[in-house]
Parts: C-alpha cells; structure tokens; sequence
C-alpha cells in the first residue's frame, strides 16, 4: 500500500506541476502575440532609418565621422538575455555565441565591457570576472526607443573617451514562434558592409517587410549635401540611427524570449500529462497486483480451513 500511496501522491505532484505550466503557456502565448506583432511591425521602421545610415556611410562628411574610425580600444558586447528562465536554449544561445565570438577575436578578460540589458546575461558574465559595466534588469515590453538611450549613450561616451574601441550586439534574432537564433552585429565602428548586413537580416525574404528588388532598389548617391553642416546633422542623427539598431535587437529578443517560453511550457505541459497518464497505468497495475494477490491469499485460507 506504500507503494500506491507514493504512485498516487507522484500523479497528484504532476497533475499541479502541468496545472502551472498550462497557465504559464497561457500567459507567455498572450504576450507573445504583442511582442511579435511589435518586433514586426518595427522591422520596417528600424530597416528604413538603418538604410538611410547604409546610403550616407559611403561619403566623405560620414567616413570623417569618429564613429566610422578604427580606433584602439577595449571591446564592448551589448548583451541581450531574459530576466526570469524557463524559456529553453533562449539565454544560453546567447552566452554560448558571446564566448564564441570572445574566443574568435582571441579577447581576455581585461580588455572586454560588458553591458547587460537583462538579468541572465549580466549574472553569467559578472559571476565570471568580467567588467559588467551596466546591468540593465526588469526592462518591460513596452519599452520605448528613448529608454534605450542610456545603453547608447554609453557606448558613445566611453567611445569618445577612448576606453572602447568597437561594440557588438549579441541577442536572439526572431524567426518564428519555433525557431530563434543568436545573431551578433557589429555596431561600432560604422561601416558600409556592416549596415548592409544588418538591413538585409532585418527585413524577411517574403512578405511586405521584404526588400526591394533590383529593380525598385534606390541606388545611393555618390555625396550629400547637408544641412545647416555635415558635423552638427550627423552628431544627431548617427547615434540616433545607432540607439535604433540596439532597440531593434530588443524587440526581436522580447518576441524571442515570449516565444520560446511559450513552447517550452506547452512541451513541460504535454511531458506531465503523458507522465501522469504513465503513472496512472503503473497505479493501476500495481493496484490490480495487490487485490490478486489478497483475492489468492482468500482463496488460500478457505481451501486450507477444508
């Protein structure tokens, strides 16, 4: 009988743990919704205004421009994480793709910023011995561009200053609500090839965020002609341009983050009903085997009595 006790008591313990995942699904699938529908909706905007920075990159007022320099300089990783777990490969994906890519630049620890917009990332690097200058936590999903400004102030002024010599943003890019990926992208110093490569992942390959064709696809102009001076306009409208691209990768780290959870919680969902229907049998059985065995122990008594 102890052994059904603790059966039964194993099928009760899941049945509530699938209770709590089915209304974790249920919340993650509400939010994941908003946060896709942002991520998307902002995909042309971000795309836009990052091809604008694709066009002028190209002439002589930007490539003067302290931000298109190669300077020397410690590296910052601007990384992107989740602030609670339970959302499957999400955060690790990222960590593992940051030490990858601190391994391919051969980096130690001492010449490496980093700057942590969400809990995961900034615990994993900072548990590590590795300068967590900013951590950002608890960053809602309405989040606006304009808060995102601290991050980009950041990098620009320890840039200006001499301290960081190139960024990186590493975060989950969003594909679908059942694949995400950990996509890195160079954001100091500005170059052609790297705006390029940045509007081309944002925009999908179908659809009406789609790029332009060859044919449709305005050609840049070999200069510019700025206004009131190429050094005031651009001193505006780079880091503006800049502050975009990192609240874009928030965007598509929130879809990601909601996205994943959803699916892990609905696989931890489905995972308890099938352990609990496993338990049920083996309940059964074992219940079955005990009323035999006292049914066979009857029989033995009576016939031993004649």
């Amino acid at each position: 009988m102890a052994s059904l006790k603790n059966i039964k008591l194993k099928i009760l313990s899941v049945k509530k743990t699938s209770t709590v995942t089915h209304a974790m699904e249920a919340v993650s699938a509400v939010k994941m919704r908003k946060s896709q529908e942002r991520a998307l909706s902002g995909r042309m905007y971000a795309a836009t205004a990052l091809s604008v920075l694709e066009r002028i990159s190209g002439t002589t007022d930007v490539r003067s421009n302290a931000l298109m320099q190669e300077r020397e300089g410690k590296t910052c990783f601007v990384i992107v994480t989740s602030d609670k777990g339970l959302a499957g490969s999400l955060n690790s994906g990222v960590v593992r793709l940051a030490e990858q890519e601190i391994l391919r630049c051969d980096l130690e620890k001492k010449d490496i910023i980093v700057i942590a917009i969400g809990r995961r990332g900034g615990d994993y690097f900072a548990s590590r011995g590795y300068d967590v200058r900013i951590k950002h936590e608890n960053m809602s999903d309405g989040v606006s561009e304009e808060e995102m400004r601290t991050v980009t102030d950041k990098v620009l002024e320890r840039h200006a200053a001499g301290e960081i010599g190139n960024c990186t943003v590493i975060y989950t890019n969003f594909l679908s609500t059942f694949e995400q990926q950990p996509t890195t992208r160079q954001i100091v110093p500005i170059t052609a090839a790297m705006m390029e490569q940045m509007v081309a992942n944002i925009r999908p390959a179908r659809g009406k965020y789609a790029p332009l064709s060859a044919m449709e696809r305005v050609p840049a102009p070999k200069a510019y002609t700025i206004e009131p001076d190429a050094g005031s306009v651009l001193a505006l409208l780079l880091p503006k341009l800049l502050n975009i691209a990192v609240f874009h990768a928030l965007l598509e780290s929130k879809a990601s983050e909601h996205s994943a959870r959803m699916v892990a919680m609905k696989n931890a969902t489905d995972k308890a009903r099938d352990m609990s229907k496993t338990l049920t049998r083996t309940f059964n059985k074992v219940r079955q085997a005990a009323i035999t065995r006292e049914v066979s122990e009857i029989t033995s008594g009576i016939e031993a009595m004649r």
